[in-house]
Parts: structure tokens; C-alpha cells; sequence
């Protein structure tokens, strides 16, 4: 029972994480494809990018709510907070001149030592909902 409750907790930390970086990025819109021009891509990704990211955040949170496809939404919030993380390591380590927050909403306001750490909170979830999920008795008939 605490197991459900707990991968439940991870799920709608991470719903509510993957909404509203994907609504707040659609919200100010210009202002994203403006911050996904400036990042050190080449401007031709841009339209794909800036489709794609909040795209795969709603697809991650709308794939949360169903069991059967919570494990695999794990895996992709993983990958995908893992691709985020990897970014802001390398902010840190200086590897581009001038890097803008392309998040949304309050995410834009942190400082890059303070993403990274937000980052790694969400990757760490993302890995125990995965190592709970593995282990629930239902989950593990199925696979």
C-alpha cells in the first residue's frame, strides 16, 4: 500500500511538473521561440524544437495517469529530465558562451546550480517510480 502511494505521489509531481512547463511554454510563446533561437542549436531546429518539447511533456503526463503505461512514461521522463540535466552540467561547465532559460513560468527564475539540482530531483523520482513500479506484483506478471 505505501508503495501505491508513493509511485502515485511521483506521478503527480511529475504530471504536474511536465503540464506546466509545457502550458507555460505555450503561453509565452514568442518569448520560446526567441529563448530556443538563442541556445547554441542551429536556428533551422528551432520549429522542431519548439513543437516537439512541450509535445513530449504533455504525451509524458497524459501517459502518467494510466497504469499500463506508467513504467514507460517513467523511461521517458527519465530520458527526457536526463537530457535536461546533461544541458545544464555542461551551462555550468561554461561549454557555450550565452545560454537563455528557454522554461516557462517560476523554472525560469532559478539560477543554473539551481536548475541542475531541480533537475536532479526530478531524474531521481523518475528512477524510483521505475524501481517501484518494476517491483509491483502486477507490473511484474505483465512483463
Amino acid at each position: 500500500m505505501k508503495r501505491k502511494i508513493i509511485i502515485e505521489l511521483i506521478s503527480s509531481l511529475l504530471i504536474l511538473l511536465f503540464l506546466y512547463a509545457s502550458l507555460s511554454k505555450w503561453l509565452a510563446w514568442r518569448t520560446f521561440i526567441g529563448d530556443m533561437n538563442n541556445q547554441p542549436f542551429p536556428n533551422w531546429m528551432t520549429p522542431f524544437l519548439v513543437w516537439t518539447i512541450p509535445t513530449i511533456e504533455v504525451l509524458i503526463a497524459f501517459a502518467l495517469i494510466f497504469e499500463k503505461l506508467r513504467v514507460k512514461a517513467f523511461y521517458a521522463s527519465l530520458f527526457l529530465m536526463s537530457a535536461f540535466t546533461i544541458y545544464t552540467v555542461a551551462i555550468l561547465f561554461h561549454a557555450f558562451r550565452y545560454i537563455p532559460c528557454s522554461c516557462g513560468g517560476v523554472i525560469r527564475k532559478l539560477t543554473w546550480p539551481q536548475h541542475l539540482v531541480f533537475n536532479l530531483f526530478f531524474v531521481g523520482i523518475s528512477i524510483l517510480g521505475i524501481m517501484l513500479k518494476k517491483r509491483d506484483p502486477v507490473h511484474a506478471v505483465e512483463v
